[in-house]
């Protein structure tokens, strides 16, 4: 192997991790539940500390990544989910797991923005898109950690232990992969400091792409099994079919992505993937039937798989900002998107339907292809 190969790989394992990190809280969310007896508005309140702890974290990523470099931020970010998984399994009251909650989300946005930092770095030295493997791998992530949470649970191990045989994990990986992961503190040109300027038009206009397609993301963790049940009306047992054929799609998906990056560009794979996220959603609202719906999903899937790494690939060549202050950006913008997505469905299914919901969001898609397809000319600013 080559030692951009070795990088490659290295930092595919730290993409991996972070995946994994996270689908092993998830994944014992109900346990945790359990043990302290929350209500489900208690849950959800505990839940909300999660994307509370990211978003306090955005503004202070760009800068450390920035100031100290991504290896940095990078490694630190490793030793938190070290400490940190294991103490969400192991808080003895409520009191402390709440704050526990949102210092790990502060701890996986630092991971999210350095890593890809890392990558931007790397992709520039292999001259073509690689970006979205990485993604892919986090995604898949998601799966693995989900099996490895489903057989803890099989072998009534308490949550924290899983968490500490997670923590070995991580200490492997980071002992193996921190010799290949470099220092980029003279790499990124621009602006620094703390992301509280203006973002120029570029970042602008592909966070606007980035929030978009992270609003239909949200709302297809959230809402497939609901929607599954209430409007194609699947049998019990397949409640789940369309979230695990949008996931299934969307990791696969990103194995490919740099592929056909690499063969059309950005701009016409966005248009596509905008094209694919809007009759995706249509279909599935048009025809709910379990077959036409899972296909429907299929496709919303695949769309949703090129967005978010393009829009981090295309931020991180802002003129103006460092990478690290530049995906701390878009990702913020972005981010809204995940957070407000999800409610604003049940809101709209409440006053109408959910088939109303998921028109507007098939809207989504077709944003993305407008913001996408006229005044070029910023994207090459």
């Amino acid at each position: 192997m080559t030692i951009l190969q070795k990088r490659r790989l290295a930092l595919g394992s730290l993409f991996f991790l972070a995946g994994l990190c996270f689908a092993s809280w998830a994944s014992r969310i109900p346990d945790i539940q359990l043990k302290f007896q929350l209500s489900e508005a208690q849950l959800g309140t505990l839940l909300l500390g999660l994307p509370v702890g990211s978003l306090v974290a955005l503004p202070a990523a760009g800068f450390l990544v920035h100031r100290f470099g991504s290896r940095i931020v990078i490694l630190m970010s490793g030793v938190g989910y070290l400490v940190f998984l294991p103490l969400i399994g192991f808080s003895p009251s409520v009191w402390i797991l709440v704050p526990v909650v949102m210092i790990y989300g502060m701890i996986g946005n630092m991971m999210n923005i350095s890593l890809n930092t890392q990558a931007l770095g790397l992709e520039d030295e292999y001259g073509k898109s690689i970006l979205a493997s990485f993604h892919g791998l986090w995604s898949l992530a998601g799966f693995t950690g989900a099996g490895i949470g489903a057989l803890m649970i099989y072998l009534n191990v308490l949550p924290g232990f899983h968490y500490l045989f997670i923590s070995v994990i991580v200490v492997i990986v980071l002992l193996l992969a921190q010799g290949f992961i470099r220092s980029d503190l003279q790499n990124g040109g621009g602006g620094g400091g703390l992301v509280l300027k203006k973002p120029d038009g570029l970042l602008l206009r592909v966070g606007g792409i980035a929030f978009l397609g992270m609003m239909a993301e949200g709302c297809m963790f959230d809402w497939s099994g609901v929607y599954f049940k209430k409007v194609v009306q699947i049998e019990e047992g397949l409640v789940a079919l369309g979230y695990v054929s949008f996931m299934g799609a969307m990791a696969s998906g990103r194995f490919i992505t740099d592929r056909i990056i690499n063969k059309i560009g950005r701009l016409p794979l966005i248009r596509i993937s905008g094209g694919l996220i809007f009759s995706g959603l249509i279909v599935s609202v048009l025809f709910p039937i379990p077959v036409v719906a899972t296909i429907g999903f299929l496709l919303v899937g695949f769309g949703v798989a090129a967005i978010v790494p393009i829009a981090y690939s295309t931020a991180g060549r802002s003129k103006l900002y460092s990478p690290g202050v530049a995906l701390a950006m878009v990702s913020t913008i972005s981010f809204f998107g995940f957070l407000i997505g999800p409610p604003v469905i049940g809101y709209i299914a409440e006053l109408s339907s959910l088939k109303t919901s998921f028109t507007l969001v098939a809207l989504a898609g077709l944003g993305i292809v407008g913001l996408s397809s006229v005044r070029l000319g910023v994207f090459s600013e």
